[in-house]
């Protein structure tokens, strides 16, 4: 028995030329790049014409290599050349997108297509089809942009921090920098860092009362001094105080809130032997 297919030809290269263009464009916007849109089209379209190759008699091996060859061509249409790093960087992140992408688009049609009767799935005739993929794609895409960017912004503030207190024990903290924190004492002007005091456990330091000024009013802050602080491997020298907060902060593995000065390099530092 033979099945007829009708292809459209057209249809396809459209469909494939839009997702080729959307899936650079997250590469551009997650990598920062600065590119002008007509090259992530011009690239989406070296991308779109090779769906010729489907219908080309060849081995799926050759096929597979004509894919990665097409990627490399996509890729230094839509972001040039500059170094083989750059250039791995952005083919990376295109198979990265292209896969979660795929993936989403598979789970959402194997979600819909399958319905079950107990422990046994049947198929119930039903498969996304080319508009709803239009429609699904970007919305997607978008929002792995969106955690992507969020989760590089939140990574770049956080440090490895070390803090040894008088009683000579070091502890291992994940600091958050807040360039909001300006807080200094104002006896010497030394920068307070704000801790969670749960990171303490059954530590009682002696503190002394700093004023501080929140957002409803002024309040007296419980602040005590530490032997050592190391920040991603850098001891500093300059003396700070470390603030104890009674609230759980609202970030994600962070102990501890450094201050502003640390992004500003206004602290003394040394390595840390």
């Amino acid at each position: 028995m033979v099945i007829k297919v009708k292809v459209y030809v057209d249809l396809v290269v459209l469909l494939n030329f839009c997702l080729d263009f959307l899936l650079l464009l997250c590469v551009c916007l997650i990598l920062r790049r600065n590119v002008k849109i007509y090259k992530i089209a011009l690239g989406a379209l070296t991308g779109a014409i090779s769906i010729i190759f489907l219908f080309i008699n060849i081995s799926s091996l050759w096929l597979f290599l004509l894919k990665i060859i097409i990627s490399f061509f996509m890729i230094f249409t839509s972001f040039g050349y500059k170094n083989i790093e750059y250039t791995i960087n952005n083919l990376v992140y295109l198979y990265l997108l292209s896969i979660i992408l795929g993936g989403g688009l598979y789970f959402i049609n194997d979600c819909f297509s399958y319905k079950n009767s107990g422990l046994i799935f049947f198929n119930n005739g039903f498969s996304i089809n080319w508009l709803i993929i239009i429609i699904l794609t970007p919305i997607i895409l978008y929002i792995y942009v969106k955690i992507s960017k969020k989760q590089k912004e939140v990574l770049s503030s956080m440090y490895e921090v070390s803090i040894t207190l008088l009683n000579r024990k070091t502890i291992n903290l994940t600091g958050f920098l807040d360039t909001g924190n300006n807080l200094v004492d104002p006896y010497k002007r030394r920068p307070i860092l704000i801790i969670n005091k749960n990171v303490l456990k059954k530590y009682s330091p002696r503190c002394i009362l700093v004023p501080c000024k929140t957002v409803n009013n002024e309040s007296m802050l419980r602040c005590f001094k530490i032997k050592k602080i190391v920040i991603n491997g850098k001891k500093i020298e300059d003396e700070v105080l470390v603030g104890i907060s009674d609230n759980n902060f609202n970030l994600e593995g962070v102990d501890l809130l450094l201050h502003k000065k640390i992004i500003k390099g206004d602290m003394k530092y040394e390595k840390d032997n």
